[in-house]
């Protein structure tokens, strides 16, 4: 059972009687105890009138996966198996980050009849969210308490990456198809393969002339190329205690998942496999031998349930799954937070070899807020901040020089920047035939 403000109310009314029987001389005490158990009279009266919320069922509707930051239909069906009319009060069990509104939902059911409410959702976090029950009150008829049973109805929602980076895939793949089809690359070199013949024209590379099909059509014929396909990209995803950090509105591990479903969904459409790897300690997600259009569903199926970890990561066996993966020349894509140089060590000591068939990309997310701070002068505190920013970029200018001098490019920028930036480079590989 339960009891509502309305008893509360009721028992404070009592003061009145109790006041007035101190004006008469009558004991207090006696008019005390007879206006309790006035109210415990009816509070049980309440209770016994109340149509039984167990003799209902409950059941839900929902969808199974939705994308982070957009609403959720989600409701609820009440089927009042009783014969009196049911005046409920229905509380969804979600967790706070499901983002389920405060407010109760009232229902008035008559007997034998089905009520079904909407209980909308707004998902703060990735992964599944759970509601193990829903908790149904029945109110009795003077409002002062009821009965309430509770119905094991479980409901679980998986919210997966938000795909914010989606809105830059159009103007890519129109860039994807001008070097697929319209523009074809003239010079011939590691990355590319024969895509057609075409008459020569002055000013060609020479080098790509066909000399059979020259003979055989009469006239001068060149070979044309394009971006090789069926090549490997392989993402790898820092999952230790450095994306954990806060930039933005998100975490640095939220950005990073935002370019690598950006490079997946690109080079999926261009031709080559696809490789997810997340990693810390321990491998978190994989995927692998996925093609087509099942790649980004199961890439962001894979991502949902994985967060940052406090831990440092393991560069050395995150390299070593990498080599699991593909042996074929592939792009190495690794999303992470390479800012300082202590930190760095580890990494750059497990920095693979970069060979004209194996390209090594490093991604980072920078917060735009170090360099605004860098900026100031208006006060003594804020020189002293400048300088510790400045120290900041620093230390990322030295580790990103480290990089490059290993063999590997790094490419640096805020959570919104960085997918298109990863995109951009992407292509450019494809364009000078090194990919």
């Amino acid at each position: 059972m339960f009891v509502t403000g309305r008893l509360a109310v009721a028992i404070a009314v009592g003061v009145v009687p109790l006041v007035l029987a101190g004006l008469a001389g009558s004991p207090a005490y006696a008019v005390l105890g007879v206006w309790l158990a006035l109210c415990a009279l009816l509070v049980g009266l309440d209770v016994l009138l109340a149509t039984s919320p167990r003799s209902v069922t409950v059941t839900r509707r929902l969808p199974r996966r939705v994308r982070l930051g957009e609403p959720v239909p989600v409701s609820v069906a009440v089927h009042n198996h009783g014969s009196r009319p049911l005046h409920a009060v229905i509380r969804d069990a979600w967790q706070p980050t499901a983002g389920a509104p405060e407010e109760r939902q009232r229902l008035s059911i008559p007997a034998g009849e089905r009520r079904r409410v909407a209980i909308p959702l707004l998902p703060r976090r990735r992964g599944e969210l759970v509601s193990e029950f829903v908790m149904v009150r029945s109110r009795g008829p003077l409002g002062l308490a009821g009965r309430q049973a509770r119905h094991a109805v479980r409901g679980a929602i998986t919210v997966l990456p938000a795909f914010a980076s989606r809105k830059h895939l159009p103007s890519r793949l129109a860039r994807l198809r001008e070097l697929d089809g319209n523009t074809s690359i003239q010079v011939r070199g590691q990355g590319t393969e024969f895509d057609s013949l075409r008459e020569y024209v002055r000013g060609d590379d020479v080098r790509s002339i066909d000399w059979r099909a020259t003979a055989r059509a009469g006239t001068t014929m060149l070979r044309t190329w394009r971006p090789e396909r069926d090549r490997h990209v392989v993402i790898i995803l820092d999952t230790g205690r450095t994306a954990a950090a806060r930039v933005g509105d998100g975490t640095r591990l939220d950005a990073a998942l935002e370019a690598s479903l950006l490079l997946a969904a690109l080079a999926s459409r261009a031709g080559d496999h696809v490789h997810l790897l997340m990693y810390d300690r321990v491998v978190r997600a994989r995927v692998s031998g996925v093609e087509g259009t099942a790649l980004l569903p199961a890439m962001t199926d894979a991502m949902a349930p994985v967060h940052a970890r406090l831990v440092d990561t393991d560069w050395h066996g995150a390299f070593a799954a990498v080599r699991t993966l593909t042996t074929r020349p592939s792009l190495i894509v690794a999303l992470t937070a390479q800012d300082a140089a202590e930190s760095a060590r580890g990494f750059l000591g497990a920095f693979p070899n970069a060979t004209r068939a194996t390209t090594v990309l490093v991604g980072s997310v920078t917060d735009d807020g170090i360099a605004e701070l860098a900026r100031r002068r208006g006060s003594r505190e804020e020189v002293y901040l400048a300088a510790a920013a400045e120290r900041t970029l620093r230390d990322a200018e030295d580790v990103a020089d480290a990089i490059r001098r290993a063999g590997g490019e790094a490419i640096a920028a805020d959570p919104d920047a960085l997918p298109p930036r990863i995109a951009d480079r992407y292509l450019e590989l494809k364009a000078a035939g090194r990919l």
